[in-house]
């Protein structure tokens, strides 16, 4: 039997409800509507562009801990070309605090109790009992991965769990209000050369793409904040186009994930230096 498949019903036996995951972390179509990630791997929402099936068919909405729907005739064929299992912390009642790098686990181990620890790539998984809503980019580097989201299964980790402690609920409070960004005093950049842009709908989309990679970033949103202004600068940055009105866009959508006004900022900046703006 596939190691994978193995671990998945290992998981499953005890209550933790899994799925499997293609290369990049990105969950399997497990329908024909849906094969190839179609719908943009938004389980079961009823919008353009996302999916329609009649039940959830993948992302964390599709983790079970039913044999009989991992070993079904659709996921079998996923085991097989998958990457890594998945597994849906809300589902199983606990909260993942995802630390990307080593600063953002020096702040962790100053400030959150001690739990059991999950070595990762880069950084740590912190896993508590209990759960609560999700939010990417809470802190620099830190992610909050429990209902209606998923994370990597990466071994049971060390250390005792701990209930759910309301210094990592308060966390999601102090992000900024979905749809209300704050005020940010935006650079622009230098402009001055010839705009190669036939029309302006190909800005008009370019800005969309952007809004969506940030708003669709289920991890690393800092870091996919960063590689998109980069993105659009070296497109649209040297010729001018961009105004103060497209530019507060990215950075409410970048808001609106959980970033902070002044790692907006600097984000921008970063990218206006890089690109020797």
């Amino acid at each position: 039997m596939n190691a994978l498949l193995t671990t998945a019903l290992d998981l499953a036996a005890a209550g933790v409800p899994v799925l499997p995951l293609r290369a990049g972390k990105v969950p399997f179509g497990n329908c024909r509507t849906c094969a190839g990630n179609a719908c943009s791997g938004r389980p079961n929402m009823k919008a353009a562009g996302t999916c329609q099936c009649p039940a959830p068919c993948h992302g964390w909405a599709a983790a079970t801990t039913n044999p009989s729907a991992i070993t079904s005739p659709a996921w079998s064929r996923a085991w097989h070309g998958a990457a890594a299992v998945a597994y849906h912390p809300g589902g199983a009642g606990l909260t993942v605090v995802d630390l990307d790098n080593a600063q953002a686990i020096t702040w962790a181990r100053a400030s959150l109790p001690a739990t059991r620890t999950v070595p990762t790539t880069r950084g740590e998984h912190w896993l508590y009992r209990g759960a609560m809503q999700s939010a990417n980019g809470v802190r620099p580097g830190v992610d909050v991965k429990s209902t209606m989201s998923y994370a990597r299964w990466l071994g049971p980790g060390a250390g005792t769990m701990t209930a759910l402690p309301d210094v990592v609920r308060a966390l999601i409070t102090k992000r900024p209000a979905p749809g209300r960004p704050a005020a940010v005093t935006v650079p622009m950049p230098v402009g001055g050369g010839h705009c190669p842009h036939r029309t302006p709908a190909y800005l008009v989309r370019g800005l969309a793409m952007a809004e969506q990679r940030i708003t669709e970033a289920r991890e690393a949103v800092h870091a996919t904040v960063y590689r998109t202004f980069l993105a659009v600068l070296s497109v649209h940055g040297l010729c001018g186009c961009l105004t103060e009105a497209h530019i507060a866009r990215l950075f409410a959508a970048a808001q609106a994930k959980g970033e902070l006004p002044r790692h907006c900022t600097d984000a921008w900046t970063n990218a206006l230096t890089h690109l020797g703006m």
